[in-house]
Order: structure tokens, then C-alpha cells, then sequence
């Protein structure tokens, strides 16, 4: 991805939301939205998928995984040797590494420059690292952003899409108005004012043309291929998260839209390992019923004890005996 918004624990109705562009170059094939086996009794990922190198911009897994990608633009440090950067979200969703593990694989391998945010719903964690030299951060509760530079820099159209990520949340009524209402805002086509554009290396004409939400740049075959939102609504209390695609072509103004619903999903935390362990399999053994669009989606029916936040309190620091 290329621009995304994430609200954790900011509304009781809507305690997750995600709202992000892809850009990429047309000529790049990819797959829509979509359940997928990676392969090697990986579990399965919901989430497009990169055709060129097999890997994803993003991704989620029924057992409770997220993860999420970004470049870091920077044409002086960029190597056309290097890895495919959509390889890391499908290792994080594998389930088996813990962030110490999963950074220490990913800073070694030799990718260019990348932001990536890890969920693990099941343990109530996310983070958020980049390989310009930062160590992962604990992500808390809160509203965060991120383009292509560090989390949180105040890019314009960052600014502006946390901004409208907000008030989204505020006035809209259902998952339905709140996906409306934010990709309206993945659409926005203003360019930064010129005063207000990043440096990172390219020429000015470009960056003004890569400074809005969604960018079109028919003359260099490149611009926002697909946007994706992600909405978990409270309902009746238990949680239906929402999965929505709308997918670009050149050349064409229509949208094609895709969506999967989730029942029960995020699943809850439980802090020790054996809860942890436990809920895994719960989510694991639950069954794969219903479908819409012509894709199927996780139907996690384990029974939920009563919780009104995603991510688990941080730990309190061991005191120094």
C-alpha cells in the first residue's frame, strides 16, 4: 500500500477501522480480493494478491493476523536486486513468529525501504516498524497514519485521511455509510499544495502528482489500482468485521467492488499462553460457512466472553530487583 489510515479502539460501535490506497504500476498483474493459500500449510490470507512476485500489500488470516505494507520513497537507497517487499506480510501471517523474530528476519533480508503494521488480534498486539532504522513500536489505542515515509509524518494526504477516517467514524450509522464515506476519501484527487510537498528524492512534478490520495499518472503507466477499507462493527454485541475492495483500471472511471464479511472477527485476547493457545484453536476448528461475491469468509463461532477493547494493556515494566 501506499496510503492508509488505522482507528484501534477509538469507537464502541466501530472499534477497528482501516482505510487504504495501493498504487502500483498497471502493467503489474494482481488478483482481487480474495481468500488464498500461500502454500506450505501456511494458513489461508484474505487480501489481493501480487501475480508478478506472490506476495500481498495486505492481508488478514481467521486465526486473528494482520498485516499491512508500505514503500518508503527513496530513489538514492533503492536496489532493483532486492526482495519483493509483499513477502513480509504473508511471514507475519504465517502465525509463528513472534515481532522479535519476525523483525529480525525482515531487517536482515535486504528489502528496500518499508513500513509494515503487524496485528495479532488473538494476542491483543500491534506494531508498527520500518527498516529506515526504526525498532518496532508498540501500536496502543488510537488513530494512526501512514504514506510512504515514516508512521505518523505529516504528509498532507495523511493528515487529511486521518482527518476524514475521524469524522467517519463519528456520523456514520452503519459499516455500510462508514465504507461509503471513506472511500470517498481514498478518492480525493487534490494535489498538496506546493508549500506543503515532501522531498524524498524525486522531482517536484512528481511529487505534486503523487501528494493526492488517489493518484493517476497515465503518462508513466502508474496510479491507485485498488482501495481498500476495513470495518469492524459491534452488532448485537459481537463483531462483524467487513472486508471492501474497490479495484481501478486505466482508462475506465468505474470501480469494480468486492466484499467479505467476517463474523466474529477480530478474535478476543486472552493473556496467558494457554488462553492464547486455546483461542487459536477455536478459531482454528470454526467453519468456513457462507459466502458473498463468490468468496467464502471465516465463521469463527467460539463462544466470546464479554470485552470491549482489541488490543490488551500493555505490560508494566519488570522492576529492577
Amino acid at each position: 500500500m501506499c496510503l492508509v489510515a488505522i482507528a484501534i479502539d477509538q469507537s464502541r460501535r466501530f472499534p477497528l477501522v482501516l482505510a487504504g490506497n495501493r498504487d502500483e504500476y498497471y502493467e503489474r498483474p494482481a488478483q482481487r480480493l480474495g481468500w488464498w493459500s500461500p502454500g506450505d500449510r501456511a494458513p489461508d490470507i484474505l487480501g489481493g494478491r501480487d501475480l508478478h512476485a506472490g506476495g500481498t500489500w495486505l492481508g488478514l488470516t481467521a486465526h486473528g493476523r494482520l498485516a499491512l505494507v508500505t514503500n518508503v520513497r527513496d530513489p538514492s537507497r533503492h536496489d532493483a536486486e532486492a526482495p519483493s517487499r509483499g513477502d513480509i506480510v504473508p511471514l507475519w501471517l504465517r502465525g509463528e513468529l513472534s515481532m522479535d523474530r519476525f523483525w529480525t528476519r525482515i531487517a536482515l533480508a535486504g528489502y528496500n525501504g518499508f513500513n509494515v503494521v503487524a496485528a495479532d488480534f488473538a494476542r491483543g498486539e500491534c506494531f508498527w516498524a520500518g527498516n529506515t532504522g526504526a525498532l518496532p513500536v508498540r501500536l496502543e489505542r488510537g488513530l494512526w497514519g501512514v504514506s510512504n515515509a515514516a508512521l505518523d509524518t505529516p504528509w498532507p494526504k495523511v493528515h487529511t485521511l486521518k482527518a476524514r477516517l475521524r469524522e467517519a467514524v463519528d456520523l456514520a450509522p452503519d459499516a455500510d455509510a462508514l465504507a461509503d464515506r471513506l472511500f470517498a476519501a481514498l478518492a480525493d484527487r487534490t494535489p498538496a499544495p506546493d508549500d506543503a510537498l515532501p522531498s524524498t528524492g524525486v522531482p517536484v512534478e512528481i511529487e505534486r502528482a503523487l501528494s493526492p490520495a488517489f493518484i493517476r499518472m497515465p503518462q508513466r503507466s502508474y496510479g491507485t489500482r485498488c482501495s481498500t477499507v476495513i470495518v469492524a462493527e459491534r452488532v448485537s454485541k459481537r463483531l462483524v468485521t467487513h472486508v471492501f475492495e474497490r479495484t481501478f483500471t486505466p482508462g475506465s472511471p468505474l470501480a469494480l467492488l468486492r466484499r467479505v464479511a467476517l463474523r466474529d472477527w477480530p478474535p478476543r485476547y486472552l493473556h496467558t499462553p494457554e488462553g492464547w493457545r486455546a483461542a487459536q484453536e477455536d478459531v482454528a476448528e470454526s467453519q468456513v460457512a457462507a459466502h458473498h461475491d463468490g468468496e467464502p469468509h471465516a465463521d469463527a463461532t467460539a463462544p466470546r466472553r464479554r470485552q470491549r477493547t482489541l488490543l490488551a494493556p500493555a505490560a508494566a515494566p519488570r522492576r529492577r530487583t
